[in-house]
């Protein structure tokens, strides 16, 4: 039967295998003072200050509309920040939004070699990073499928294949679960996290769902509404790894309280 979710290697998967990097550690992306003021005059982003250090999932949460989106953007150097400063290496960075954005001619194998294939990769090494992200994701069962005749979610194990070929230190998301049905979303919430305490990357994470950022996250960032700014970082201090059941403890209950409480304030 076909795998559907994320399958690690065991020494991978132990809980054992997850150390934090130590906390004077320097941060792979920081923003210091940062703004955006778009051409038009519509001030985005108002000295947002923000970093995320190897091993930390950091989410940003907040009003729709007031720059989370901006903020990923810059970070990905698809956007210029107008103020403050950005401290990223853009070298190896993992990019995973909302759309999968897959080249519906190729097939699965042949999307997720595609940043390989950019970077000029010789092609038996692509065929063995494609062959070990595949098993990561749990989709080798459908190397040789096309977009078109996978599910949502299985595309976006596609896009994230895709960036896992580049092994990056940091990996930047826009929504990526958004538009999914609520079950696929937690599932592959689940899965990332599998991940996430396999490898120890640091993530950057843009949300709408509270529930969704405090599962994850080391951090929860939450942001004004326009022109957004960062009011409060809410510490998470669950370890890692993360079970499902985890959702419905009191303690999960009372931290999403309060980013939702806190989201409230900065909409009044």
């Amino acid at each position: 039967m076909p795998s559907s979710s994320l399958s690690l290697d065991e020494a991978e998967a132990d809980a054992s295998a997850f150390e934090r990097p130590a906390g004077d550690s320097p941060p792979i992306l920081r923003f210091e003072q940062t703004s955006k003021v778009f051409p038009d005059g519509t001030e985005a982003v108002v000295g947002a200050d923000l970093a995320v250090h190897p091993g930390e999932l950091v989410s940003i949460v907040g009003p729709s509309g007031c720059g989370k989106s901006t903020l990923l953007r810059i970070a990905a150097g698809l956007d210029d920040a107008t103020g403050g400063t950005v401290t990223v290496d853009r070298s190896n960075v993992g990019y995973v939004f909302q759309d999968a954005n897959l080249l519906p001619w190729r097939t699965v194998r042949r999307n997720v070699e595609l940043f390989l294939q950019l970077r000029g990769v010789p092609a038996e090494e692509r065929r063995e990073r494609v062959d070990r992200a595949l098993i990561t994701v749990g989709l080798t069962d459908f190397a040789d499928h096309h977009p078109k005749s996978l599910s949502g979610g299985m595309r976006m194990r596609v896009s994230l294949a895709r960036s896992l070929t580049l092994d990056p230190p940091l990996f930047l998301f826009d929504e990526p679960f958004g538009a999914l049905d609520e079950i696929t979303r937690e599932r592959l919430n689940d899965e990332l996290l599998s991940l996430f305490t396999a490898r120890s990357f640091g993530g950057l994470f843009v949300t709408h769902s509270v529930y969704e950022a405090v599962f994850l996250s080391t951090h929860v960032a939450v942001m004004s509404a326009r022109p957004g700014r960062i009011v409060e970082i809410v510490d998470v201090p669950f370890d890692y790894p993360r079970r499902p059941e985890l959702r419905h403890q009191p303690e999960f209950a009372r931290i999403t309280g309060r980013v939702s409480e806190i989201l409230r304030s900065v909409h009044r």
